[in-house]
């Protein structure tokens, strides 16, 4: 088997030799490439190693954004120029790489104009164009109506 050891090759020898060397320094011997021919073992503190690479993923993990769903609630009565400051939010939102859900309320006898309902939403999705990709259609689920939009890529 080969040896390296402190990242240089130390050479060819017999696995108990190696296992001697490593246990004269008091570290271990970890096969590296098992398969390859001769197999390569490297003398190393391994209980230092795991650590070393628990604490890398770690920060990886940590350096992942996880996506939220963000909800901005509309009434077909919503004016245009809160429909503004709502699309301002949800574009900061997307700006944020989250996914948002866009919510019309029904109240009352709203509840049989849901056409007003798809043009709201569709008013609304005009102003974010440029930011945004529809993953659901506006869809009414009972008093109310709900579309999911995605940042574009």
């Amino acid at each position: 088997m080969l040896l390296v050891e402190g990242g240089e090759m130390i050479g060819e020898m017999t696995p108990e030799e190696a296992l001697k060397r490593a246990q004269a320094k008091g570290l271990d011997l970890v096969e590296i490439s098992p398969m390859s021919s001769p197999p390569v073992c490297k003398i190393m503190d391994f209980g230092t190693y795991l650590y070393s690479q628990k604490k890398k993923e770690k920060k990886q993990k940590k350096a992942q954004k996880q996506t939220e769903t963000k909800t901005i609630r509309l009434s077909i009565r919503t004016g245009i120029h809160d429909l503004e400051i709502k699309a301002k939010q949800a574009r900061r939102f997307l700006e944020d790489r989250n996914i948002v859900k866009v919510v019309v309320l029904f109240k009352g006898r709203e509840m049989a104009h849901s056409d007003l309902g798809f043009a709201k939403m569709d008013e609304f999705f005009k102003l974010l164009e440029d930011v945004a990709v529809i993953e659901q259609e506006p869809r009414k689920q009972g008093y109310q109506m709900t579309m999911i939009i995605n940042p574009t890529k």
